[in-house]
Parts: structure tokens; sequence; C-alpha cells
């Protein structure tokens, strides 16, 4: 029987909704592949690549797949990849000073990825919770209750003119020093390196999401062990304003590109750095937000093709400029096709 009730509507929106053509016309977020920053994980060594149970399809890789991987990320549009360093226990200490040798992995990485795939943008990390034994972001103060700033940014900018002159195209900090930034461009500045750029991790939360990236890169705590505690220095998940601090000193030190991380639980700080700088916004979709989808996802609960893209979308949406995520190749692949 039809319909006879009508309602004398002037405003339709469902109009445009109506075919696939008519919803990517009126589509106001674009996600691209050159929209996204790969994260890849290197280890020393010829061994064949090291499957991380705790991030499902993501591995650490020698140097040779490394360049690989890389040649592959490029050749789907993906302009850039994350180096993060896995390094033997045997090469750790308390001070982190593996992380100032010249023939550290990370850079032998470096070299070897600008030299075989020139065209692709590296940047590495500048923290060195990778190289010390008790897991934080820089050195201890004498007694060990607490990072010692000044000390950390002292290494942290040396270490950054290494990777500057390995050929690394941007350095990131992710220590979330006091004053780290303005130390590293002064450092690169006056070393020869004033067309290194710096994306600073400008809000970085102290997040319960980063468990599976400290599985990949060896900082984890044994199990039972008690966990590494960062809050002197990442910012409390509580706080707003406290991004917006950061930001202004990030910016007034030198920062190029500005970081929320993580990302997909924080799209209101994604929101509130657009609102408020003109610099461009990276965000982190870190391990534990990878990993929940894929373990939903494997209990059948979720749609893993459709909620990895929704969940880049809307960290896009919120005004991300770039995207970090381990979602990277797959997403390129899907979006070329």
């Amino acid at each position: 029987m039809p319909n006879s009730f009508k309602l004398n509507l002037v405003q339709r929106p469902r109009r445009l909704r109506r075919t696939a053509s008519l919803r990517a016309m009126v589509s106001d977020t674009v996600l691209l592949p050159k929209n996204l920053i790969a994260p890849l994980f290197v280890v020393d060594g010829k061994g064949r690549p090291e499957p991380i149970l705790s991030m499902p399809g993501v591995f650490r890789l020698n140097i040779a797949d490394l360049v690989k991987e890389c040649r592959e990320l490029n050749k789907l549009g993906v302009p850039a990849v994350a180096l993060f360093p896995k390094l033997s226990s045997r090469l750790k200490d308390e001070e982190g000073s593996a992380a100032l040798r010249q023939d550290a992995l990370i850079l032998r990485a470096v070299s070897a990825v600008k030299s075989a795939v020139p065209g692709i943008t590296v940047m590495t990390d500048i923290a060195l919770d990778p190289y010390t034994t008790h897991g934080h972001d820089g050195v201890l103060v004498p007694d060990g209750s607490d990072v010692d700033n000044d000390r950390t940014v002292e290494i942290l900018a040396k270490m950054a003119v290494l990777h500057a002159a390995a050929g690394v195209d941007m350095v990131a900090p992710s220590d979330m020093m006091d004053g780290r930034v303005g130390a590293i461009r002064k450092a690169l500045d006056s070393s020869g390196h004033e067309g290194t750029a710096i994306m600073a991790y400008t809000a970085k939360y102290a997040s319960a999401y980063y468990g599976p990236f400290r599985d990949a890169v060896g900082t984890s705590k044994a199990p039972g062990a008690p966990g590494i505690d960062k809050s002197t220095y990442q910012l409390n998940p509580a706080n707003r304003r406290e991004a917006l601090i950061e930001l202004r000193l990030d910016e007034a030190e030198g920062a190029d590109i500005v970081m929320v991380k993580p990302a997909g639980i924080y799209l209101d700080i994604i929101r509130e750095l657009r609102q408020s700088t003109r610099k461009s916004i990276a965000a982190y979709q870190v391990s534990g937000e990878y990993s929940q989808i894929h373990a939903a996802a494997r209990l059948g609960w979720l749609d893993l093709e459709r909620c990895r893209l929704e969940s880049l979308v809307a960290i896009k949406r919120a005004g991300a400029d770039m995207i970090l995520t381990y979602f990277a190749k797959e997403v390129a692949r899907e979006l070329n096709a």
C-alpha cells in the first residue's frame, strides 16, 4: 500500500547521502596515503623479521628488510617513516650511552634507508628509553627518584646532531623534557644542520596505551614487576590547558611540526592545537590503539578494515595533518585501490 504521508520539508540532508558518488562529493575530510607516517622497528643482525606478539602484523626488521619495507611504502605513496631501534640488553646502561655511539644501530639504519630510498622522509626518535636499563626517557637523578631534566637535554642535543649527520630529515624528541626543542634546534644549527626539521612531541600524555610499543623496543618490565611511571615528565591525561602551554613553548623554541600522542582518545586535544596554531600537526595513533582494534576484530566484535579507516578519518577530521599509524601500509593499499 503506498504511503500517502509526506513531510513538507525544504531541507532534506539525506539527498546528499543517496549515492556513493554524492557522498564523496560532499566529504569534508579526505584521507590520503600522503597523510600517513609508518612507524618501523629495527634490530641488528641478519635474522628474519621478528613478530611483535602484542601488535599483530608488526615486526622488528633487520636493516636490509627495513630498506625493503621503506621501498614498498614509498611506492604506495606513504611519504615518511619513523624509525625506532630495539637494542640488545648488553648495550644498555643507566646513562643510555649507546645513544651516542658513532656506530649506533639507528644511525646505520638511517644511512641505509636514505641511500636506497632517497625520496622518503626519515624521522627518528630522540629519547633515551631504548638505551637505558631503567626504561626512562632520560638519565636519572642520583637517588633514582626522577629524570634529570637538564643532563638529559644535553645528551639529547648531541644525539640529534648524530642523527642529522647520518642523513635523517627530521628528529622527533619524544622525551618531554623542558627546553629540549630549543636546545636541539641550537645544536643542529651550530653544527651545520639548519635544514634538519624538528617534530616535537608537544602533547605526549602519560598514557596507559603505550604497552605494546614498550614490548616492541624492549623497555617493558618483567611480568609482575612495577611498571614505569613517567608522570613527572609526560602530561597528565586529565589536563587540556597544559597542552597549550607546551604548544606555546615548542613554537617559541623552533619546532617545525607539533604532535599529539595518543591520537584517538585525545581528539579534543588535537582540535585545541588546531585552533591555536598554524603549524602542521601530527598525531600518533599509538600501539595500544592499534592493538585494541586488532583484538576486538579477532574476537569478531569489530570489522577490522572499516574500524581502522574510521579511526584514522576521525583523527584527520579533528585537525591532524599527518598521522603516525601502524596501519599505514594496509590503509595506503586500500586507499590506492
